[in-house]
């Protein structure tokens, strides 16, 4: 074996691991453990590496369509329509290929929310239900995934086989054809997986060419077989025809409509995977379905039901040309056979990242050109020793089952997260909650309809494993959404006893404390502080009041608290008896630290009182110290909240080296309530300002709020401006907008926020972060 430069293993991750979508440290290799806080560092490192990833076509769309347009379609769909008839046939493809399409869904709504990491299926359920779901779902899918190649092996060998029967072709002993298959496919992916996607070009356009042999058959054969819209389901040759159901043959196509992941599982070699994944794989599911449907149409009328059903090579006796068809059916079970072995090495790399398998050190090693190629040494041990078993078919149904579940979990996460409603989770591609919950419910449909005493068995090794991992306590370098589903559990008992309190970064949502001496500032901030909260925050009502004026107060806490309820905005009120509102406001932050959902935003209207400004200094001073964000409203006496349509979001001079890192803590409780407003207010805008004082930082603005915009997920439609100046000088001449969304300054300067107002000709709404949030979870 040839050893250079370009081949040799280092203890560092190869250029595929420097990627801004990961944010990740691979284990093993580091003592370090915590992800980089510089985001524009990793930017810079993954534009960098654009040149050496794969695009959309090559990357996904193209392994994904081949592995769907496998053996199934050229040896069973003939049998399948023979079976079930042109309407049933229809049927059984489009719902395989419907809970297929919902998983695609599923898929893409997740990658568009996420940075998705190496592993493809294990990142983003790791991202979701932790490391351990993500573990206890990808150890069984590597080995299923290595197995599928040994199996696409066999396939083609069994088609070598036959031809060697019906055409005299070279007859070989059926262990070297695999051997030679397997040598030719480990070769190609060992000198580098760039060769393995040009292999599949050259595998496409043989496919294209045997269903360019069907389609002149045409022209050549008569269609005039009658259409059998349903049919008798005679059953298989082998068995006799003794008959069989609808669901059989369901269960016997079904696994022709999966392969979904064959992109997916290269996400960490994508030059863009949150575009490529879920373009590349809705592609390539349309394009197969189309296929599948002419197919069957075209057997129909080319063969009696007898010949579908009893001859499984019906497909290449009825073309034009029937080697093409042959060369068809080769080029798939290989494509299919590289593709999972491509692939698989990728997950048990991302395995090893994260210290799940053992020696996760050596395994998560790259060479210089980013090859996994340790991971792939362990693949192919694992395929030869399978090869040398030369039995199957026993683990066979497994196989299938693992995948199943892996799409299973895949609609459960975005389910979960559809249902927790977290801020954290605005994809750019949306569907409606429906169509995970189709392919979740298809695929355990599924599963048990092919074979429920292997799926049985399938869930419970994920579940064993999943039960291992838990006892290992692994650290994910970011955080997933389970904070918030046990959030959302905790909160719907906490609801029962009145307490309330936030969740982690990913779980953020506005839990506001709304401190209230006087209703009728209350009544004015109605609106507006429902809005903030709407529709999973919540709102403590914090009365504070002397003595003799403490029921009256309650009594109006009380009202606005059924208001808010009944506008489905859960809300607590409490009294706090003080003869001093600064010292019971701050009583009250104390007490409320320790409480079980303690609130994480305390919201404050600017008094115009210049006596008190120095006490509501001293009150921000105070939530900062108990990690509460805090936002203070400057109304505008006369625009009030204009038309509720646009909203300006500044951002401070970030110079010299405008640099994104992923605790602003300045910015983050801007940017997420500044969202938050735009999503409560129909068919509003955001323009984001940057304010830059030197005229040579400019460019670094732009590229800064570009970044900015894209990293925290904001509509696509945002625009960006670059102001001349600082806050105060520019103010007057800013886009005009119905809110102004300010970071709040260290030192309270009344007189400066109010000129602020008065400038923008709007209400300002200044914010300062507690640490807990993030605009880029």
């Amino acid at each position: 074996m040839k050893k250079d430069t370009d081949h040799e293993e280092t203890g560092d991750p190869g250029p595929g691991d420097q990627r801004v979508e990961t944010l990740e440290v691979p284990g093993g290799s580091h003592t370090d453990a915590e992800a980089p806080k510089d985001v524009q560092q990793q930017v810079e490192s993954h534009e960098a590496e654009q040149s050496k990833k794969f695009g959309t076509f090559a990357g996904v769309f193209t392994p994904t369509l081949l592995t769907i347009l496998g053996v199934i379609m050229f040896l069973r769909e003939g049998w399948v329509i023979g079976n079930a008839g042109l309407g049933g046939g229809i049927l059984i493809i489009l719902l395989s290929f419907g809970i297929t399409a919902a998983t695609a869904l599923s898929m893409a709504t997740f990658v568009t929310n996420i940075r998705v990491g190496p592993g493809g299926a294990f990142s983003m359920i790791s991202q979701s239900l932790g490391l351990e779901a993500g573990g206890a779902i990808g150890a069984p899918l590597y080995i299923s995934q290595a197995l599928a190649v040994v199996m696409y092996i066999f396939g083609f060998r069994e088609g070598y086989l036959w031809a060697v029967d019906a055409w005299g072709l070279v007859e070989l002993p059926s262990l070297a054809i695999d051997l030679i298959i397997f040598a030719v496919i480990f070769g190609i992916t060992f000198i580098s997986t760039s060769l393995a996607f040009k292999v599949q070009y050259l595998i496409l356009a043989i496919i294209i060419g045997s269903l360019v042999s069907i389609g002149i058959s045409v022209f050549h054969e008569p269609m005039d077989n009658p259409i059998l819209w349903w049919g008798d389901f005679p059953g298989s040759p082998e068995e006799g025809f003794p008959g069989t159901t609808f669901w059989v043959v369901f269960a016997v196509f079904f696994p022709a409509s999966t392969g979904i992941m064959a992109g997916a599982n290269m996400s960490g070699d994508l030059k863009n995977p949150r575009k490529s994944i879920p373009v590349g794989t809705l592609a390539a599911v349309a394009c197969s379905l189309v296929v599948y449907l002419a197919l069957a149409y075209w057997l129909m009328r080319v063969a009696t039901v007898d010949e579908l059903t009893g001859n499984y090579t019906i497909m290449i006796d009825r073309a034009f040309w029937g080697p093409a068809v042959l060369g068809g059916l080769l080029a798939a079970t290989f494509s299919s056979a590289l593709a999972s072995f491509v692939g698989a090495p990728r997950i048990l790399e991302a395995l090893g990242s994260h210290s799940i398998v053992p020696a996760s050190g050596w395994i998560a090693r790259r060479t210089k050109k980013g090859e996994p190629r340790n991971a792939t040494y362990i693949t192919a041990a694992i395929v030869l020793a399978a090869i040398m078993l030369r039995e199957l078919n026993a683990i066979a149904p497994m196989v299938a089952m693992i995948f199943l579940l892996t799409y299973a979990t895949i609609n459960l996460v975005v389910v979960t997260e559809e249902s927790l409603r977290l801020i954290s989770f605005r994809p750019l591609m949306r569907v409606p909650k429906f169509v995970p919950l189709i392919g979740l419910v298809g695929c355990l449909f599924s599963m048990f309809i092919i074979n429920p005493t292997i799926s049985l068995v399938a869930i419970a090794v994920v579940a064993i494993i999943y039960i291992g991992l838990m006892k290992r306590r692994l650290t994910a370098p970011s955080g997933d959404v389970r904070s918030g589903l046990f959030t959302a559990v905790a909160e719907w008992a906490a609801k029962k006893v009145m307490q309330s309190q936030g969740g982690a970064e990913r779980a953020w949502k506005p839990n506001i404390l709304m401190p209230v001496g006087d209703p009728d500032r209350l009544r004015g901030a109605y609106e507006f502080v429902g809005e903030l909260a709407y529709p999973v925050g919540s709102i403590k009502l914090l009365g504070i009041a002397p003595a003799n004026r403490a029921e009256e107060l309650e009594s109006h806490l009380v009202d606005t608290q059924h208001a808010f309820t009944r506008d489905r905005i859960f809300t607590t009120a409490t009294v706090l008896v003080s003869e001093h509102f600064p010292d019971g406001l701050r009583i009250g932050m104390q007490a409320l630290a320790g409480s079980f959902f303690r609130p994480n935003l305390l919201f404050m209207q600017l008094p115009k009182g210049k006596e008190t400004h120095e006490s509501l200094q001293e009150l921000i001073r105070e939530a900062g110290r108990q990690r509460m964000g805090v936002s203070l409203l400057v109304r505008h006496d006369t625009a009030g909240l204009g038309r509720r349509k646009k909203i300006n979001l500044w951002i401070p001079d970030q110079g010299p080296d405008w640099t994104l890192k992923m605790d602003f803590m300045e910015l983050d409780l801007a940017i997420l309530l500044a969202y938050r407003m735009l999503d409560s207010w129909e068919d509003a805008s955001l323009t984001v300002i940057a304010a830059v004082e030197k005229e040579n930082e400019k460019v670094k603005a732009r590229r800064f709020l570009n970044r900015l915009v894209d990293l925290a997920r904001l509509p696509a439609d945002t625009a960006a401006h670059v102001a001349d100046g600082d806050f105060g000088r520019f103010a007057s001449n800013a886009p005009r907008a119905d809110l102004n969304v300010f970071p709040l300054p260290e030192e309270l300067d009344a007189e400066f926020l109010w000129s602020l107002r008065d400038a923008t000709g709007s209400t300002c709404l200044f914010t300062q972060d507690s640490g807990d949030e993030s605009a880029l979870a």
